[in-house]
């Protein structure tokens, strides 16, 4: 009886330790239910992007910020707006890359002649890349190191997001 008290006291504890490592990397759960698949440390997934006029871009060795939004989003607006009015945007040590989720080619040009971003914008009609980083919720900014690798998520759905965007 004490032998078998024993391996129980054994199994729980094992299954105790597994269950805990393997809640480390999970992020508390957000009330809408947006769930974030890029945590700290994580490399970033994709190097090369098509920019909206046709040419192949690369992350290069600076910080980079990278930005899911919708042209229709009010918060992405007021995210993007946020930023274009920040030192971020000046920056020559960083990088930003604007990704425009469930966005076709046409619908980012015709939104940037209103807002005139001066950062690389991407299209992603299909969600091809918002899928490797979140599952809902935009914008969301991501903020990468010098080798890609995630600093930091935001979800901007609140004012002033673009005030948290520190590596």
């Amino acid at each position: 009886m004490f032998e078998y008290f024993k391996k129980s006291v054994l199994i729980a504890s094992i299954s105790l330790t597994l269950n805990g490592c393997a809640t480390t990397q999970n992020i508390e759960p957000h009330l809408k239910g947006y769930k974030t698949y890029e945590v700290q440390g994580d490399d970033f997934k994709h190097t090369s992007f098509t920019h909206i006029n046709g040419k192949q871009v690369t992350l290069n060795d600076k910080k980079k910020l990278v930005i899911l939004f919708a042209t229709w989003c009010s918060d992405s607006k007021r995210a993007l707006r946020e930023l274009k009015a920040s030192p971020l945007i000046t920056d020559r040590n960083i990088q930003i890359i604007g990704i425009g989720r469930e966005e076709n080619t046409e619908s980012i040009v015709k939104f940037n002649q209103e807002f005139d971003l001066p950062f690389t914008l991407v299209a992603d009609p299909e969600r091809a890349i918002y899928q490797h980083y979140a599952n809902k919720g935009i914008p969301r900014l991501i903020l990468l190191d010098e080798q890609n690798k995630v600093v930091k998520t935001l979800i901007g759905e609140q004012a002033n997001v673009i005030e948290k965007v520190i590596w």
